[in-house]
Formats: structure tokens, C-alpha cells, sequence
């Protein structure tokens, strides 16, 4: 990846409702200025293709974003912020050549809340318990069931801990997640970014993307691609879609013809999961999350809630939670999850968090027109969703992103690494 790549002229094609006619082959348009898009429309422009890249946000970068604000001083990462699997991530010899800062990552939370109150010494051991021998009991032993259902055989320690697991590292109850498709993810090395989103906007300032441009159709009945966005009609030889899966099972895009079978199925086994963060801003003078350590709060009933205390030196705490109850929070509104989260951290931090929190801010990407949902979930018993949606349609529309990205999958590597693939299928295709 590139951030000095030349694009067509993006405004002149765009400005109006017209047509433009395709040339050295056919120009390629990539649909969505998320990592995958941002790959895909780099390596195109390395190999010399025609390409215009459309976004309906006003920022590239989707769901890598740099929230600042609560202050510049207090920003965090809204979205993506581990480069995982960095021994083979592509964001890592980046992210190091960039100078970024990197943090530890804190393993266990120093202080576990229950219900309000500090949790026993025997309720810590029933924890850790619970995890230990967890991978174990989710690797898949024939068929392809769900997470809870593996983690049963372990007893309520086991169920409890993978329902943490789910929920606090894919955002989803336990009970939607294909436990094959879970065992398949890439493991590695973590590393922990200071500003992950602000690093891919940054390796890719110069790559031209019109803002502020949704895709509303697609047609694919002809010779040519016509795409309608609210900046005028596309008609070009190949489209690369990038959109998350929420936005496409929501039908935001209307695809003519419509979807084939392969692809629909493909889809109806796949669907997004809601992991949330709500940011809240400190008085340093009453609180040192630093010094706090991170901490989880249950309660019986009611969403599990992690807090990053501190991260990087900052005067936040960053609530991080998921599954349904996440997906209540962000329908219900910021408010009302910057309540909820500052209620949790009262509890946690007792009478010294007493008018601690100055602001706060939402992350809701459940409720995000642009992504509904955090990343990609598969469902039980639809293992291979994610490969089938790789198929293209009608040899001309090819979809790309973190959901086709096998073990890379949920992440921003992953979905670079898919975006590249897509850009070299359409070369191939193209004869470029």
C-alpha cells in the first residue's frame, strides 16, 4: 500500500449526473473508502488501471476512526485499535515505520466488579477458571455449531467465560457465532495502536476519494457497470464493493439484477456484530485511571462492561461492550449510554469518581448508517459464507473487505489484504 497513488478525475466524473465512457480497457470503481477500498484503489492505480473511489462519509478510513471529540488530548480509537496477528499483518511494518506509539496489552483486568462490588477471591478463581482449557473446548469436534453450545460441555465457568470472550472480542452473544469459522481466525501478536485510525488516514492522504458520495444502485445487466451515487452516474467495466456486510443485508445498495443465489446465501449467513465503546472524559484532578488499571463490570442481567482505564497516558476511560445488550444501548441513545457507562465506572472507582466524568462520547456502529454493526459475524452451520461471498457477479462486480477475509477476518489487515485480492481478480479480469 501507497499513500502516492494518481486517481481519475474523481470531481470531473462526479459532478454531474453523466456518464463517462470507459478507456485503457475499462475503468474500475471502487465502492467505499474503508481499508479495503483504500487497498484496492492503491494497487489498482499501481498497476496503471483507471479507478474512481466513492465514500459515503465525509473521512476515509470507515471503521478505523480516531474519535477526537472529547479533545484532542482525550482522543481514542472509535473502531479498530490492535493490529492483530502482527507477525503477519500488513499495518505493522507501517505502523512501526510510522512511529506510532504502541502500549502492552493488559491481559487480565486488575479489578473485577460484580454486581456493584469488588468480586471475591473465589469468584476471581471461578473467572480465570472458566477460561483455562476454553480454547480447547471451542475447537470444533465435527459439525459446525455455535459457540455456546462447544463451551457447554465445560460447565457454567466455561459458558460464562465464552460468553465474555464473544461478546468482548467479536461483539456478539455466543449463541450467533459459528464455532468453525471462530477456530479458523489468524492468532499472533497484538499490538496496540495510538491512533490506528488516524495512521490509515494518514497512509492514504494523497489517494484522491470523493466524500460525501453513497452508492445507491447497481446495475449489472449490461456490457458496462452503472453505478448510481448521489454525485452523478459511474458506468465502468468493473466495481469493487467494500460497504460492510450491515449496510448490504440492509439493502442500502439496490443491485440490478439482483443478487444471484450464491451470493444471497452467502450474505444470509453472515451478519454483523455490535461491539460498542463509549469514551468518557476525566478530571485528572479527581481521577488517575492510569494508576486504576482496567477493569470489568458484570452485571447479573445486564451487559458486561470493559474499561480501558487511562489508555496511552490520556484522562479517559474507554467502556467497551456487546452483543444485544450493546445493540439496546445504541438504539437507546448517547445519553443514555454515557450514563450507563458512568454509573459502571462510579461503581467501580466509588466515591472518588464523584463528578469525574466532564463528557462523553458514543461509539455506535450498530446504529452507523455507513457500517450497522462493528465487524462481520458468521452464523452457525454457515462456515463457508465467507468464502462464497469471494464469487464475483456476473464476472464484473466483485465484493471486498474484512468479511471475505478468512482468518483475517473483523480486522483491518484482514480486510487490506482483501481489498488487494479484489484489485488483482478485476486486473485479471481486464487484461491490465
Amino acid at each position: 500500500m501507497s499513500p502516492t497513488r494518481r486517481t481519475i478525475l474523481a470531481a470531473a466524473v462526479l459532478a454531474a449526473p453523466s456518464v463517462r465512457a470507459a478507456t485503457r480497457g475499462g475503468s474500475v470503481a471502487v465502492v467505499g473508502a474503508g481499508a479495503a477500498g483504500l487497498a484496492a484503489a492503491s494497487a489498482l492505480r499501481a498497476a496503471g488501471q483507471d479507478v474512481v473511489l466513492v465514500e459515503a462519509r465525509d473521512r476515509i478510513g470507515g471503521r478505523a476512526f480516531t474519535d477526537r471529540s472529547l479533545g484532542p488530548d482525550c482522543r481514542f480509537d472509535a473502531g479498530a485499535e490492535y493490529i492483530h496477528w502482527a507477525e503477519r499483518n500488513p499495518w505493522a511494518p507501517v505502523a512501526r515505520a510510522s512511529g506510532v506509539r504502541f502500549a502492552q496489552e493488559s491481559g487480565w483486568a486488575r479489578t473485577l466488579m460484580i454486581d456493584g462490588r469488588p468480586a471475591t477471591d473465589a469468584e476471581n478463581a471461578s473467572r480465570r477458571a472458566g477460561f483455562s482449557g476454553l480454547d480447547a473446548l471451542l475447537a470444533p469436534k465435527g459439525g459446525d455449531t455455535s459457540l455456546a453450545e462447544a463451551a457447554h460441555a465445560g460447565g457454567p465457568n466455561a459458558e460464562g467465560a465464552a460468553a465474555g470472550l464473544s461478546r468482548l472480542s467479536l461483539g456478539e452473544d455466543p449463541e450467533r457465532v459459528s464455532a468453525v469459522d471462530y477456530d479458523r481466525l489468524w492468532s499472533g501478536t497484538d499490538l496496540w495502536v495510538d491512533g490506528y485510525g488516524d495512521l490509515v488516514a494518514r497512509r492514504f492522504a494523497d489517494l484522491p476519494v470523493r466524500l460525501s458520495c453513497p452508492v445507491r444502485a447497481i446495475d449489472w445487466s449490461g456490457k458496462t457497470v452503472r453505478i448510481d451515487t448521489a454525485c452523478g452516474t459511474l458506468a465502468v467495466a468493473a466495481a469493487i464493493v467494500t460497504v460492510p456486510v450491515g449496510v448490504l443485508k440492509e439493502g442500502a445498495i439496490r443491485f440490478t439484477p439482483g443478487l444471484p443465489d450464491g451470493t444471497a446465501a452467502a450474505l444470509d449467513g453472515l451478519h454483523m456484530g455490535a461491539y460498542t465503546k463509549i469514551g468518557l472524559r476525566l478530571d485528572p484532578a479527581k481521577v488517575d485511571p492510569a494508576a486504576l488499571g482496567d477493569a470489568v463490570s458484570v452485571i447479573t442481567g445486564g451487559p458486561t462492561v470493559y474499561f480501558e482505564m487511562g489508555p496511552f497516558g490520556r484522562a479517559i476511560a474507554v467502556a467497551n461492550l456487546g452483543g444485544d445488550l450493546a445493540r439496546d444501548l445504541c438504539r437507546a441513545g448517547e445519553p443514555a449510554a454515557i450514563a450507563l457507562a458512568t454509573e459502571r465506572l462510579g461503581a467501580t472507582l466509588g466515591a472518588k469518581a464523584q463528578g469525574a466524568v466532564l463528557a462523553g462520547r458514543l461509539a455506535g456502529w450498530w446504529t452507523d448508517p455507513h457500517a450497522r454493526g462493528s465487524y462481520s459475524i458468521v452464523e452457525p452451520g454457515h462456515a463457508e459464507a465467507r468464502e462464497r461471498l469471494r464469487d464475483p457477479v456476473g464476472g464484473r462486480v466483485f465484493f471486498a473487505g474484512e468479511a471475505l477475509a478468512g482468518g483475517g477476518a473483523m480486522t483491518v489487515g484482514g480486510a487490506t489484504l482483501d481489498g488487494e485480492r479484489a484489485a488483482q481478480e478485476v486486473l485479471k479480469v481486464l487484461g491490465a
